[in-house]
């Protein structure tokens, strides 16, 4: 048995939509258990509805808690070519973890959204890799065996560094079935990688 979180922020839904798809892949791998929880927020109720943010009912995790899972597959939208400030306030609280070594040589992997095509997925993607990296984790991305990552018959997110998705300049456009085919095939990508390291 092989325990995955799927951990997110997302403010307009893209990111949630994502997130939902990568579970969707992990629960493919038989004897894995998923859950999908959201980081904190940090803004203020009044700035997220001058924003327009979306509600989202997903229970929050715990900085600690990502110790008990044996991959974590994370997913933010970017923020200037960065991870939102959410998803970096929520991995700052995770030095104990660090100290302590707790998340070394579990299974880590990311996912993002951006605005165009060109708004900085890569760099958000490993910004987080980054991170995960300073854990000991052990990073896997989408090998180019996802057929979808080289589809040129249409405007498409989706990296070997993580499954990504566009919105739009205003959010509007939602992620496309290639996207979420390619968000898929990474949940099951980190949940077989995790089961054979678990095993």
């Amino acid at each position: 048995m092989a325990k995955i979180l799927v951990l997110y922020y997302s403010m307009y839904g893209h990111i949630r939509t994502i997130a939902d798809a990568v579970a969707e892949g992990a629960r493919q791998v038989e004897g894995t258990r998923v859950d999908v929880k959201r980081v904190p927020e940090v803004m203020s109720e009044e700035a997220l509805k001058n924003a327009g943010a979306q509600p989202d009912d997903a229970p929050l995790a715990r900085p600690d808690e990502l110790a008990d899972y044996d991959g974590l597959i994370i997913g933010s939208p970017t923020r200037f070519g960065n991870m939102a400030g959410q998803m970096r306030n929520f991995l700052d609280q995770t030095g104990a973890l660090w100290a302590q070594g707790k998340l070394i040589g579990k299974v880590g992997s990311v996912f993002s959204s951006t605005g165009s095509q060109h708004g900085g997925q890569e760099t958000t993607l490993t910004s987080m890799q980054t991170t995960l990296m300073h854990h000991g984790m052990v990073i896997v991305g989408v090998p180019y065996s996802c057929a979808e990552l080289a589809n040129m018959d249409e405007i498409s997110g989706g990296t070997p560094y993580g499954a990504t998705t566009l919105a739009g300049p205003d959010g509007s456009r939602q992620p496309s079935e290639n996207e979420l085919t390619i968000a898929r095939f990474q949940g099951r990508h980190v949940a077989e990688i995790s089961q054979k390291l678990a095993g």
